[in-house]
C-alpha cells in the first residue's frame, strides 16, 4: 500500500487513474468540488473506489467543515454554518454550545455517510490571533484555546455519531500565520512559551484518530523547515509535547508554501515523520512520482493506517436519514436562536 492520499480528476475515474490506483493501492482518496455533481453520482464514485481497491473500509476524505469550506454545496446538500458560530452559544451556556456543535456535525456527517465518504477534514483546532491572515478566520471555533478544545471535541463526537471520522488540523497550529500557506510559506516568530496556547486544543484532543500538519515554520522549534518537513517539530512537538500518537498526514503537498519536486517533497515529509502524504490535484505525473519516491510505511505507520481503516464505519444507507437529519438540524437551530 502506498502511504498517500490522492485526488481524482473528475466525477468518475479515468482509465489511466483506474490502472494507476489499482497498481499503487493508495491508502486513501480525497474529493473536491470537481468530483461532486449529485448524490447518485457521488455514491457511484465512492463505491467504484471501494471496488477498485477491494477495501470496504476505505478512507475517502473531503473538506466539509461548513461555512466557506464545503465541497458538497446547495442545492444538492444543506448549508452548514462556520465553526465560529458556536462560540457565542458556548460562552453563554457551555452545555448548549456543545450540544449544538455536536448536533451540527452529526447532521453534516450523515450527508457524507450517505454518499460513501468516510472522513472529513475537520475540526479546525487552530487558534487565530488578532492580525493573522484570514485563511483560518471563522473556520476556527474561537480565539480562546479552551473553547476551541471543547467545541473541537464536540465536533468529533458528532461526526462519529453520524458515521464519519474527523481529522484535527492544522497541527501544531496555523492561527498565527500572516500569510495563506496555499500561496506562500508562513513563518511564526512567537516564543515557545507563547505557542503553548496554540498547542492546548491539540493536546486536549491528542487521542484523535488522525491529524493534518501545518505548512508553517515555527522559529522557536525549527527555523529552517516547516512543520510538515521537520523531524524535530514532528517528534519533539507533535508526538512528545502534544502527545499525538494517531495517524499524521501532511497537508496538501501541492500548496505554494512548499517548493521542490513533489515526489521529493513526499519523501521528505515521510522522513520527517508523516505517516501518509496528501496530494489533492490528481496530476498523474505528480502522483506517479510520489508513489515511486515514497518508501514502504514503517511498522508504526502501518499500525496507525490499520487502526484508521479498522475504525471507519461500514458504508450503509438509511431510508430514515432525512428524518433523522431534520430532527438534528431543528434542535441545533433552537439552541442557536436562544
Amino acid at each position: 500500500m502506498t502511504p498517500a492520499i490522492f485526488g481524482i480528476q473528475g466525477q468518475s475515474l479515468t482509465a489511466s487513474e483506474r490502472d494507476f490506483f489499482k497498481d499503487s493501492q493508495p491508502f486513501g482518496f480525497i474529493l473536491f468540488g470537481r468530483n461532486v455533481a449529485h448524490r447518485d453520482q457521488l455514491r457511484a464514485l465512492t463505491d467504484d473506489l471501494r471496488s477498485l481497491t477491494g477495501r470496504d473500509q476505505l478512507p475517502i476524505l473531503i473538506d466539509q467543515e461548513g461555512g466557506r469550506v464545503a465541497r458538497m454545496q446547495a442545492p444538492q446538500w444543506p448549508v452548514y454554518p462556520p465553526a465560529a458560530i458556536f462560540e457565542a452559544i458556548y460562552a453563554h451556556d457551555p452545555s448548549c454550545g456543545l450540544e449544538a456543535c455536536a448536533l451540527n456535525f452529526e447532521a453534516l456527517a450523515l450527508d457524507l455517510a450517505e454518499v460513501g465518504i468516510t472522513v472529513t477534514c475537520a475540526p479546525v483546532l487552530d487558534v487565530p490571533i488578532v492580525g493573522a491572515h484570514d485563511v483560518i478566520g471563522d473556520r476556527a471555533f474561537s480565539q480562546n484555546p479552551e473553547y476551541v478544545a471543547k467545541l473541537g471535541e464536540a465536533c468529533l463526537v458528532g461526526l462519529r455519531a453520524g458515521g464519519v471520522e474527523g481529522v484535527i488540523k492544522h497541527i501544531p497550529g496555523h492561527g498565527r500565520s500572516a500569510v495563506d500557506s496555499h500561496e506562500d510559506l508562513p513563518r511564526v516568530t512567537a516564543s515557545d512559551a507563547e505557542l503553548a496556547s496554540d498547542l492546548l486544543p491539540f493536546r486536549a484532543l491528542s487521542g484523535a484518530l488522525m491529524a493534518m500538519t501545518a505548512h508553517v515554520i515555527f522559529d522557536a522549534w525549527d527555523a529552517d523547515r516547516c512543520a510538515t518537513l521537520s523531524s524535530s517539530v514532528i517528534d519533539q512537538v507533535i508526538r512528545k509535547k502534544i502527545g499525538f500518537d494517531g495517524l499524521l498526514m501532511s497537508d496538501d503537498l501541492d500548496m505554494k508554501a512548499l517548493s521542490g519536486e513533489i515526489g521529493e517533497l513526499a519523501a521528505a515529509s515521510q522522513r520527517a515523520g508523516c505517516d501518509v502524504v496528501l496530494n489533492c490535484w490528481a496530476k498523474m505525473t505528480d502522483m506517479v512520482s510520489i508513489a515511486e519516491k515514497l518508501s514502504a510505511p514503517s511498522l508504526e505507520s502501518q499500525g496507525r493506517m490499520s487502526q484508521v481503516s479498522g475504525s471507519l464505519a461500514s458504508v450503509t444507507t438509511s431510508a430514515t436519514l432525512s428524518q433523522r437529519q431534520a430532527a438534528l438540524v431543528k434542535r441545533r437551530d433552537e439552541l442557536i436562536s436562544r
